[in-house]
Order: C-alpha cells, then sequence, then structure tokens
C-alpha cells in the first residue's frame, strides 16, 4: 500500500518542473539562483552547492514570494531561473509546488536533491 504522502509526492511531481544535476549544472553556468532549504545539520555534514543561497524550508515562501515584505534581497534582485534543492529531493518538491502557486516564476525543483548532484560528480565545497 503507498503511503498518502508518496501519493502526494508523485502527483506533485508530475506537475511541477523538475531538473536533473546535469541541466542543473548548465543552468547555474547561466546564472541560476540556487536555494538549498536544508538544515545546517545536513548543510554542516555534507556540504554546499556553491554559491547556493541556504533559506530554511520554514521560512522559503516568505523569502521567495515575489510580493512578500520579507522577501530575501538576493532573490528579489534576481532575474531568472530558481533551482530548489533538498537532500534527497523529496520536502524540494513540495516547496517548488508551493512557490509555483505563489507566482514565483521559472522555478525548478533538482531531483535527487543535493546527494544526485553529489552522486553526479558536480561541484560541493565545504559548509562554513
Amino acid at each position: 500500500m503507498t503511503s498518502a504522502i508518496d501519493r502526494r509526492i508523485a502527483e506533485t511531481r508530475a506537475r511541477i518542473r523538475t531538473i536533473d544535476p546535469e541541466e542543473a549544472l548548465r543552468l547555474q553556468q547561466a546564472r541560476a539562483l540556487f536555494v538549498d532549504t536544508r538544515p545546517r545539520e545536513q548543510r554542516d555534514e555534507f556540504g554546499l552547492i556553491p554559491g547556493a543561497l541556504v533559506i530554511d524550508r520554514n521560512v522559503l515562501e516568505w523569502r521567495l514570494d515575489p510580493t512578500s515584505e520579507t522577501r530575501d534581497p538576493t532573490a528579489a534582485a534576481h532575474t531568472g531561473p530558481i533551482v530548489v534543492y533538498c537532500q534527497q529531493g523529496y520536502s524540494s518538491i513540495l516547496a517548488v509546488d508551493e512557490l509555483q502557486g505563489l507566482g514565483v516564476p521559472d522555478v525548478y525543483d533538482l531531483t535527487g536533491g543535493f546527494e544526485a548532484w553529489s552522486a553526479a560528480g558536480l561541484p560541493v565545497a565545504a559548509s562554513t
């Protein structure tokens, strides 16, 4: 039996924009904004995608909503694609769905999250 959250993840994945690590790298090279929603413990243990903006998942919508008074200044100044990721690509699927619903344009989920990025041999920096 499939759990309710597994069904929701599958349904959400089917309607949002997802990209694999190689496409995410191409977007990064074209100046996409990467947003890391992982908790500090995961960033400290596994590292960071260089240049990513860290925004805790619990405030993500407020920091990226184009109409929010508490929008992150880096996000507000950015034009172009936004790539959101978590550790394994599950919570970021739901986050991208919420952001699309708020009218955030050109937002993508990194399929497989940080783990997929790292496993593809793409650049990783130590957390500071």
